[in-house]
Parts: C-alpha cells; sequence; structure tokens
C-alpha cells in the first residue's frame, strides 16, 4: 500500500554544503533537481525539495522575478519546495545567536530574508508545507565560555527570530547537531527550546544521522545517553537509548531528515565537525533507517504524530560523484519509501 504522507523530499543542499574553493565545485541546483526528479522506485518518485537560501542555489536577497523564475523550475519537474534553510551563519552575512548586538541583527535579519522567500513560494504555489530552518551559528567551545549567558543570549535571539516568523505565518526549526553551540546535546537542545517557549513558531529538527550523535555524547560526554562501549549489535539497548531521546525531544519536532550514520565525526569543506552523513546501504551505517525513523514519527504509545507533511533525506558531505549517480538518488528513494511505508498514513 501506498500511503498519501509523509511526502518525500530530497535536500537540494548537499550540492553547496561542503563544497568551495577548499573542496570539490558546487552542484547547480539545476542539475540537483534532474536528480531528484529523475529518481524512480516501481513508479515512485520525489514529492520535492527542501533549498538552501544561498548562492549558488537560491540568492538570500533574490528579486520578485528570480524566485517567480525558481517556482516554475521547481514546477516543470512537478516537485514543490519544503523546508528551506536560512543562512544565518557568519560566513554567509548572518551571525553568532549569542554574539554582539550587531553579529545578532545580522542574525535575525537573515531569518526575515529566509522567511520572506519562503512565504514568497507559499503564495507562488510550490510550496504547500514545510518549515525555515536555523540554528545558533556558533560553535560549542565558544558556548562552553560562559554557559547559562550564552544559552540566554540564543534564546533572546530566537525569540526575536520568532517574532519574525510569525509576522510572515511561518514556522522555524532548530537543527539538533553537535557542531552547534547551545545545541551540541540533547539535554542543551532541550533547554533552549524551553527558554524559548514558542512550540507554535519554534521547533526541533530531527536528523537522524545528527541526533544519533546526541546518544554518543559527542562534544558533551556528561549528557551520553549510550554507555561507553557500547555495542552496535544490540538493538535492544539502542532502541531503548532512542526511546529515553526522542521521548523528550519529539514533543518539540517540527521536521524531520532521513539519514544514515556510522557513528563518525566528520565533516569537509566549510562545513566541519559534524555527524556522518553516509549512503542507506552503506555497510558501516549504524542505522535500521525504517524502523529507527519510527521513533521520531511515532509516539511511544505507537500511534502516528502526523505532525509533518513530509519528510527529507539529508545526504551531506556526498562526493560529487556519487551525487551524480541515478543509482544513489534510487536508493535514497527506497529507504524514504520504506519508511514511508512503516510509518506513512492517508489524509
Amino acid at each position: 500500500m501506498t500511503y498519501q504522507f509523509p511526502k518525500l523530499h530530497n535536500a537540494a543542499w548537499p550540492g553547496v554544503v561542503g563544497k568551495g574553493p577548499d573542496s570539490e565545485p558546487p552542484i547547480a541546483l539545476e542539475k540537483m533537481l534532474d536528480l531528484t526528479a529523475a529518481a524512480e522506485v516501481n513508479g515512485q518518485r520525489f514529492d520535492g525539495v527542501d533549498l538552501f537560501l544561498f548562492a549558488p542555489h537560491v540568492d538570500i536577497d533574490a528579486t520578485d522575478a528570480e524566485l517567480q523564475r525558481l517556482a516554475q523550475q521547481v514546477k516543470s519537474r512537478n516537485l514543490v519546495v519544503g523546508s528551506v534553510v536560512a543562512p544565518v551563519w557568519p560566513p554567509t552575512n548572518g551571525g553568532s545567536a549569542m554574539g554582539s548586538e550587531q553579529e545578532r541583527n545580522q542574525f535575525v535579519e537573515q531569518v526575515r530574508k529566509g522567511c520572506r522567500i519562503a512565504k514568497a513560494l507559499r503564495d507562488l504555489g510550490v510550496r504547500p508545507y514545510g518549515v525555515v530552518r536555523i540554528d545558533s551559528a556558533t560553535d560549542p567551545g565558544s558556548w562552553q565560555k560562559n554557559p547559562e549567558a550564552n544559552q540566554q543570549l540564543i534564546a533572546d535571539t530566537f525569540k526575536r527570530a520568532c517574532d519574525v516568523a510569525e509576522s510572515f505565518g511561518e514556522q522555524l526549526a532548530a537543527e539538533g547537531e553537535i557542531c552547534w553551540g547551545g545545541m551540541h546535546s540533547w539535554k542543551h537542545m532541550l533547554r533552549l527550546l524551553q527558554l524559548v517557549n514558542r512550540p507554535k513558531t519554534l521547533g526541533f529538527q530531527a536528523d537522524m544521522a545528527h541526533t544519533l550523535l546526541y546518544l554518543l555524547g559527542y562534544n558533551a560526554p556528561e549528557d551520553a545517553i549510550l554507555p561507553q562501549g557500547f555495542s552496535w549489535n544490540d538493538d535492544q539497548k539502542l532502541s531503548e537509548s532512542l526511546a529515553q531521546l526522542t521521548e523528550s525531544l519529539r514533543p518539540w519536532t517540527l521536521d524531520f531528515h532521513v539519514a544514515q550514520n556510522d557513528a563518525t565525526v566528520k565533516g569537509s569543506g566549510s562545513h566541519d565537525k559534524t555527524g556522518r552523513h553516509c549512503l542507506p546501504n552503506d555497510p558501516h551505517g549504524k542505522l535500521n533507517i525504517a524502523r529507527d525513523a519510527g521513533h521520531w514519527l511515532r509516539n511511544a504509545d505507537g500511534s502516528l504524530t502526523k505532525k509533518f507533511r513530509h519528510i527529507c533525506w539529508d545526504g551531506c558531505m556526498f562526493s560529487n560523484d556519487i551525487m551524480m549517480k541515478p543509482s544513489t538518488w534510487n536508493d535514497i528513494l527506497l529507504a524514504m519509501i520504506q519508511v514511508r511505508d512503516a510509518h506513512g498514513w492517508d489524509a
């Protein structure tokens, strides 16, 4: 049986993230759209894409005419847009959410620009759902110099971002990843969401690759859930640990990334020291993707949350050679279909 929901999206940003002068050249958005649209498994295809709002894919200062062209590019391939990523980091004209007043103003301004594009794509009829993704735009080491004060600063900046998002009718999702200060452990992430306390506007973006590393306590050993020396053959212990993690963060989750991870920390290019995204059939992958996605897509009693209308595959750090192979996207699409078959629903 093929369920209507959640819709299946591919992320376009692996064509940009980790690419650049010190790495491989970016892959154009048009090519990422083509690769996504061409994938097919037993007659099923991707429903849409999630976008990174930064050149060379989508200029954060794109004109109305440029956004109209973008909408047409997506529609012409029978795709839609879901969630979008606001470029809130200092190298992309943003600023640290716990930085100086100017840096925090720059952060909020990038959120405003991201929400403006998100709403424009809604108004153009090409974006029926999705959120605007943010993070703290700072590193754990800087945060650690004054944890309490810095966490409060991030929360205050996020509250301002919520005000902006609400003015555009948008929601924000904070990406839980070990490289973002104040979000680098599940306990710090939960505390930040509670400090902001705007659950209708700011939620959590769960990425299966990144949240697996929450269990291991990278960058915050005191918050590890899995014990040192854990055997990855112990499925019961892994399931119990994922249940503990998701019990805290699932109620806040507004956006979900399907991914595979080999439990190592690895990055490339400008996006270093992050969770390793693997191909779905990587022999070193530690997750049973369809099974483990259920911890996020289902409540503790097994009922479906139905909190988001689409899920997205995140394949950051794949090489250009891998991304240019049609088989890569067919394998990814198959993994996404298996998640929907296990945890999908109809309207």
